[in-house]
């Protein structure tokens, strides 16, 4: 089978096409032949900073679509054939990929495999920082990092739904700002955001502050909290060093922090990852979310799909075409 693996750390050049093994899964696991593959910056992190890589030669990707090609032992469903969408650790960037059973998910009815490829990472994360994590309030306010890429895209428009006042974006550019509006955001500001939202809240802040990027970004979503106000963080997209937080940031306005990781879930608890994408994928079916694919690359070309993502200018989804016609 073809799988895109990279032997050194590095630029998207470092991504090759080779010839693999197929994988047979081991007890508890599922093989899929895969359709559509996601691609995540945390593929890109892995590629060039060695982000979750236990050993080299690796094969990146997250997340997958396609039919369950094989059963391990003890797997007693899905069913070979099934239409269905699947997160792993790693090694979607191939032909075929292994998963845990826990974490191969049926796809709805209605749903197809191209847009099943769009909903495994980023729906549940999506979902999850909004209620599960961040617990959002009908009339409260949202102010979000990224709100153009994959996540983003997702959270606008699950905060709009939940019956936030206000859902605030910061992007990086015009065009992506055009994207977040499309998408479930009232405001979206570029560049620093601090005083905008204070600004925009008539100096109150934000109940809820969602950041992916770390350093001193996460600082500012901190900074713009309103008093009971919350932050989670489930990402460091800058690589700045581990953030720390305590008393002088917390006690005067009484703050929270918290965390979300959807890939430490997945390891950590599977039954909750379970119950987490069921409630999220339920939004795609429903209409709630719709997650648009905005560029798509032949799987031989996934160094030119990082290379695209590298450039930080691309919104809503990126896919690899794996096994799926063209036409």
């Amino acid at each position: 089978m073809r799988a895109v693996e990279f032997q050194e750390y590095g630029g998207p050049e470092v991504l090759k096409v080779v010839e693999a093994p197929v994988p047979a899964p081991g007890p508890g696991q599922v093989s899929v032949d895969v359709a559509w593959t996601g691609v995540n910056f945390a593929d890109l992190k892995a590629r060039a900073e060695g982000y979750r890589v236990p050993e080299l030669p690796f094969v990146p990707g997250l997340e997958v679509s396609g039919r369950v090609r094989a059963l391990g032992a003890g797997v007693t469903g899905p069913a070979v054939g099934q239409e269905v969408a699947a997160l792993v650790q790693s090694g979607a960037y191939a032909d075929v990929v292994v998963a845990d059973a826990a974490t191969v998910f049926p796809l709805p009815d209605g749903v197809d495999l191209r847009t099943g490829a769009t909903l495994p990472s980023v729906l549940p994360t999506a979902y999850a920082l909004v209620h599960t994590v961040g617990r959002l309030q009908p009339g409260e306010t949202v102010l979000v990092q990224s709100a153009a890429g994959g996540v983003g895209t997702a959270v606008g428009q699950l905060a709009r739904a939940a019956g936030a006042s206000a859902v605030y974006g910061v992007v990086s550019s015009a065009a992506k700002a055009a994207h977040a509006r499309a998408h479930g955001y009232d405001e979206v500001f570029t560049g620093d955001f601090g005083q905008a939202v204070r600004e925009a809240t008539g100096g109150r802040g934000v109940d809820l502050a969602l950041d992916p990027v770390g350093g001193a970004t996460l600082r500012a979503s901190l900074a713009s909290l309103a008093r009971w106000g919350r932050l989670v963080s489930y990402g460091n997209a800058s690589g700045e060093a581990a953030w720390t937080v305590g008393q002088p940031e917390l006690y005067p306005l009484a703050l929270s922090v918290a965390g979300f990781s959807i890939l430490n879930l997945a390891q950590s608890d599977p039954t909750a990852l379970r119950e987490l994408t069921d409630r999220a994928f339920a939004k795609a079916l429903d209409g709630t979310v719709t997650l648009p694919v905005t560029a798509e690359f032949p799987l031989e070309e996934a160094s030119e799909a990082h290379r695209l993502m590298d450039t930080r200018t691309t919104t809503g989804k990126l896919l690899l075409r794996v096994n799926t016609p063209t036409g």
